[in-house]
């Protein structure tokens, strides 16, 4: 009797120790809850992938597309992506199509540092303005749906937010002048929007930032000088787009920018030189603006230009003898200006065509026809 009430005082401890390490190492039922309302929201007909959403444990390896912090159980990333090398979609044998909305029930997941909703083409609805309360995003991928509004007024709460991607939806209205404020941002892509009103004029202040892109837009006004403050910014598209103004000089002295796509836009006014004897510059598009003057004459022995677009533009005077010292043009294009006068002979020359160019005033020699 005495040994059974030994061994029954131990057993009832370590059965209750079992049932608080089983509770603590499963998601709370709250991010559970707020998973299902997520899901509750949206349709995807053909992979079946929210049919792994099933049982109590959400922080199951089982639920795709979810993880969860290990030392909190609470959920931390939502990685959904309509286009992946995954097995799921290689079985399929297509890519993902999903309809829906994105449910603000999603903010009540608290801890969340990575939502990706990307490239299932069918999503609708708005961003939810509650997604700026997640102090803890660093990453925001919703490219390639057909999400429309407005870009959240308070997303430059997200401090610690690295990476924002809302390209290829119906997104309209103005940048808003709070994204200025994401002092960690390194990757913005606003591409292929209907997104309007002009660059904020303290767009500088994204100190992190590396690429830029918001091409394909209806953005107007003219380019921030402040951009020249972006010490880290390798990558800025602003092509087809309404700016107009002329390119502030500043952007020639940037220490790292070696992508520049101005194209289709109304910039005026003349080509800054330090654009072209920029050494780190590798592609320059300003092609289908009202750029006018001088092709500056600034080209040297380690001008490397992968590409250098300078077409459909009011450039008048010589081909710079310059650019026949440069180290490497892939390709070049001057096409539909009003240049005059001979094609300076050199290696960057040779295999260029007569396209590159071609509808100038007066310009003759090798590929086109001799002086």
């Amino acid at each position: 009797m005495g040994f059974f009430f030994f061994f029954s005082f131990f057993i009832v401890p370590l059965t209750l120790t079992l049932t608080v390490i089983s509770t603590v190492n499963s998601c709370p039922p709250s991010d559970r809850a707020a998973l299902l309302a997520f899901k509750a929201a949206l349709t995807e007909p053909y992979l079946g992938i929210f049919n792994t959403w099933t049982g109590k444990d959400c922080c199951s390896s089982k639920w795709y597309g979810v993880n969860c912090d290990p030392t909190t159980n609470r959920v931390a990333d939502i990685n959904l992506r309509g286009e992946s090398e995954d097995p799921i979609f290689e079985k399929s044998g297509r890519t993902g199509y999903m309809t829906g909305s994105i449910s603000p029930e999603i903010c009540k997941l608290d801890r969340l540092t990575n939502l990706v909703i990307a490239d299932w083409k069918g999503i609708s609805g708005e961003i939810p303005k509650c997604l700026t309360s997640l102090s803890s995003l660093r990453i925001l991928d919703l490219i390639g749906n057909k999400l429309t509004g407005e870009i959240p007024a308070d997303i430059g709460n997200l401090k610690r937010l690295t990476v924002l991607n809302i390209a290829d939806n119906d997104i309209s209205g103005d940048i808003p002048a709070s994204i200025v404020g994401m002092s960690s941002l390194m990757h913005l892509d606003l591409r292929n929007n209907q997104i309007s009103g002009e660059i904020p004029a303290d767009f500088g202040k994204l100190g992190m930032l590396s690429r830029a892109l918001l091409s394909r837009n209806q953005i107007t006004g003219s380019i921030p000088t402040s951009i020249s403050q972006m010490y880290r910014l390798a990558d800025l598209d602003l092509s087809e787009n309404r700016i107009s103004g002329p390119i502030p000089e500043q952007l020639g002295k940037m220490p790292v920018l070696s992508t520049l796509n101005l194209d289709c836009n109304s910039v005026s006014g003349q080509i800054p030189a330090g654009l072209l004897s920029n050494t780190r510059m590798g592609i320059l598009n300003l092609s289908r603006n009202d750029l006018e003057g001088k092709i500056p004459d600034v080209f040297g022995s380690n001008s490397y230009f992968m590409a250098l677009d300078l077409s459909y533009n009011n450039l008048k005077g010589p081909i710079p003898g310059s650019l026949s010292s440069a180290k490497y043009i892939g390709h070049l294009d001057l096409s539909h200006n009003h240049l005059c006068g001979s094609i300076p002979a050199g290696s960057p020359f040779n295999h260029l065509e007569a396209v590159s160019f071609m509808k100038n005033d007066c310009l003759c020699g090798n590929p086109l026809k001799t002086c």
